[in-house]
């Protein structure tokens, strides 16, 4: 069992996105990010989806990536590249164009993937027992570029320093107070709040909705040199220095081997 990702059509045009991985708190394992992508393109083109409310299975968003999995492919760098550029970013971006309103649902752990995925709403309701961060230092490896790029715009620059940098995690209020979430309720009022969000978003205007979120789109969007250089972020991932020429390093074979070991890391 690899994990899923489900869809189904509420009603008054809510559509529920769930992720599904049982027994490792939803954690994002590569079949999953793909199918993420087929749900929000498969969104994107409903015309009868108002909104989209996404949550976690059971008492957890999503604990970030599936780790069992990565000594099959993360030693590698053109198979770490693609990895990140082709099944995470092909999730992710897919959520980022999606024209849809969407509301996260945020219960437990939201650590590293699922801060990536939580970034890509528009609602972030979450519970007073939520948790956040990306401890990926303690894994021996750096955020992709294109995710730590939308992750720092959406907790800020100094919240995505203290993740990466110093392993920092956050409690709901202290992210409230920071930005990231729009509301904290009582953790068994998550689901009631986060629904009630989606459907208020869903009784208003659709075309309006889509619209907001165009404009929203292109506000964020990288300023272009008017050479039609590329964009920064462009020039880091496909830059001379490869991002992925990590991926043999002793230290990212440490980290991920200490975890899956159960032990600390020794860099």
């Amino acid at each position: 069992m690899s994990g899923e990702v489900l869809m189904n059509a509420g009603e008054g045009g809510v559509v529920h996105v769930t992720l599904r991985h049982t027994g490792r708190l939803n954690a994002m394992s590569r079949p999953m990010w793909r199918q993420l992508r087929a749900v929000f393109e498969d969104v994107q083109r409903r015309s009868d989806a108002r909104c989209v409310l996404i949550a976690g299975e059971g008492g957890a968003f999503c604990a970030g990536g599936d780790i069992s999995e990565y000594p099959g492919f993360r030693f590698d760098a053109a198979a770490l590249r693609d990895f990140h550029e082709n099944d995470v970013w092909g999730g992710l971006n897919a959520m980022l164009q999606c024209d849809v309103p969407i509301v996260a649902q945020i219960n437990g752990a939201c650590m590293g993937a699922g801060v990536e995925i939580a970034s890509c709403c528009d609602i972030r309701v979450a519970g007073s027992g939520a948790r956040f961060g990306a401890p990926i230092a303690k894994l021996g490896f750096p955020m992709a570029p294109r995710e730590a790029q939308l992750v720092a715009g959406a907790v800020g620059d100094v919240t995505a320093r203290q993740m990466l940098l110093e392993a920092a995690t956050f409690s709901a209020p202290d992210m409230l107070a920071r930005g990231f979430l729009s509301r904290v309720v009582a953790d068994d009022m998550v689901a009631t709040e986060a629904l009630g969000s989606a459907q208020r978003i869903a009784a208003l205007a659709p075309q309006a909705a889509r619209m907001n979120k165009q404009t929203f789109r292109a506000l964020k969007a990288p300023v272009v040199l008017q050479n039609h250089a590329q964009s920064a972020i462009e020039k880091i991932v496909n830059g001379p220095a490869d991002p992925y020429a990590y991926a043999a390093s002793a230290e990212h074979r440490e980290g991920i081997a200490a975890f899956l070991d159960k032990r600390a890391p020794v860099f």
